[in-house]
């Protein structure tokens, strides 16, 4: 067998934007290192990466108000949401290089400028809302947030959502121009067709079935190719699995410790869309209002403008759902198979635990349409139910895992998983996912290659000029960085809004 065995630097499992991102940094590291890439599908970011699939865009914590958490003294905690927004600027700085390095081009086919909004009704939710803005007012990454309570002022910046309301209680909203619209699908096919044209070698429709230890300490990859039926043996000294949902079962078959203990949770969802150009055309921004009580993190009911394949949509949701598989494509015993006698009581723990969440997703699977268009109407009080239509999201797969907290916690979040020899690592969760894929591969590199590090940071500062250091903190040079990615991205014009 180990005749058959095609050695490599690098093996890449799963051709969506994680991958991606860790591809294009390590060519720019070290080009001479040999990168194979597997993917089970036809096609690079089908799976969680896919514009369909992929509700976060452009997740810079200008508008998710579950990134700023209320304090009992009524302060607003928003350390989460500086952490985010930083995060989301090493990915502007990573694009704006390869853009302006030729190495990709026309950013306006990935990224558009788009004003990032929050919409709260009531009084105490406008309250929470006025001292969230005053809050980030004061932090350099939220410039030119504007804060409104008064409707006039609303139905000029969303004249779709203020239509036909009843005002009959206080509402308030607040803006930041400089939000953006990301299609991860279509950076990602960029970024594939990038790294191909650096001869990286890109396996479609190869389903990976087992991942082996080999006496010398590399990995073996079981590859089963999918058009000829046959399998083949990879073997390399890294192997990075961005699965997305499909990632827990590749990791628990890789037995390193750092991956007992650890189970998974799958959230479906369902979106609405519109694609009337009536209807579209009389809305322009990403507006987020916070989740119903008892609803998970995940489920914050937004309405966005995307433009998919260049053309302008509504989406509306999400609309939770359950699903045992793992990923869209997968398969319904997946939930079942990732139960292990390790992760048992992680996942036994959680469940017991998470009754309120198990309760709501059921719920919501139960929803008529009729009831997904009065949601959708706390939005749009003039919404036709002609004008749009239901979409299925992609999977996410939450972490469960033992914490401090207690056993079998449900992490809402993207997290690392990696062997303390630094020579796997998995990538789990959902979001802020994408919008954070370059910090995350960023932590990826730190924590296996550190033996590189000090050599690869001038070529890292060059890449993304903020390694290392707070913008929050320094805001000249947040300045002068937003000013730069902006220009390069093409992010300066503003698309005026039609009545």
């Amino acid at each position: 067998m180990s005749g058959m065995q095609k050695k490599t630097d690098v093996i890449l499992i799963g051709a969506g934007v994680m991958s991606a991102t860790l591809g294009s940094l390590l060519k720019e590291l070290a080009p001479e290192w040999e990168i194979k890439v597997f993917e089970k599908l036809a096609n690079a970011g089908e799976e969680s990466s896919n514009e369909w699939n992929n509700a976060g865009t452009g997740h810079a914590a200008l508008c998710e108000l579950n990134y700023t958490s209320e304090k009992a003294d009524g302060s607003i905690d928003i350390r989460k949401a500086v952490n985010i927004n930083e995060q989301f600027q090493l990915s502007r700085q990573f694009w704006s290089f390869l853009v302006s390095s030729n190495l990709i081009r026309n950013p306006q086919d990935f990224i558009k400028p788009i004003p990032h909004m929050s919409l709260v009704t009531g009084e105490k939710n406008v309250s929470f809302l006025k001292n969230r803005f005053k809050a980030l007012s004061d932090v350099p990454l939220f410039q030119g947030m504007e804060f409104s309570d008064d409707p006039e002022k609303l139905k000029e910046w969303i004249p779709l959502i203020m239509e036909g309301r009843t005002l009959n209680e206080p509402i308030a909203a607040t803006k930041v121009d400089s939000g953006t619209d990301v299609n991860f699908g279509a950076l990602t096919r960029m970024l594939f067709d990038h790294l191909k044209s650096k001869n990286v070698e890109i396996y479609y429709k190869h389903s990976i079935k087992d991942i082996k230890r080999t006496s010398d300490g590399s990995w073996e990859v079981k590859v089963h190719n999918l058009d000829s039926g046959k399998v083949e043996y990879h073997t390399a000294k890294f192997v990075f699995i961005g699965g997305g949902g499909g990632s827990l079962p590749l990791l628990q078959r890789t037995g390193i410790p750092e991956s007992k203990h650890i189970g998974g949770f799958p959230v479906s969802g369902l979106f609405m869309v519109c694609k009337n150009p009536a209807v579209v055309a009389q809305h322009h921004a990403k507006v987020y209002g916070k989740a119903k009580i008892g609803a998970p993190p995940m489920s914050v009911p937004h309405l966005d403008t995307r433009y998919i394949g260049n053309q302008k949509a509504l989406l509306f949701g999400p609309f939770a759902g359950f699903s045992p598989k793992f990923l869209k494509t997968g398969s319904n015993l997946d939930l079942i198979c990732s139960v292990k006698p390790n992760n048992l009581c992680t996942m036994l723990a959680a469940g017991a635990k998470e009754m309120a969440l198990t309760k709501y997703l059921i719920q919501q699977v139960m929803l008529s349409n009729e009831k997904r268009l009065e949601e959708l109407r706390e939005f749009i009080p003039n919404a036709k139910i002609e004008d749009w239509e239901i979409i299925v999201a992609g999977q996410r797969v939450q972490v469960i895992k033992d914490t401090a907290s207690g056993k079998g916690t449900l992490q809402f979040g993207t997290e690392v998983v990696s062997a303390a020899d630094g020579s796997v690592a998995a990538l789990l969760g959902a979001s802020p996912g994408a919008s954070t894929a370059v910090n995350v591969m960023l932590k990826v590199l730190e924590k296996c290659f550190p033996q590189h590090m000090k050599a690869w940071e001038p070529k890292i500062k060059e890449m993304i000029p903020s390694y290392g250091v707070s913008l929050a903190e320094n805001p000249e040079l947040f300045q002068e960085i937003h000013a730069s990615t902006t220009q390069t991205l093409g992010l300066g014009q503003k698309e005026p809004l039609h009545r």
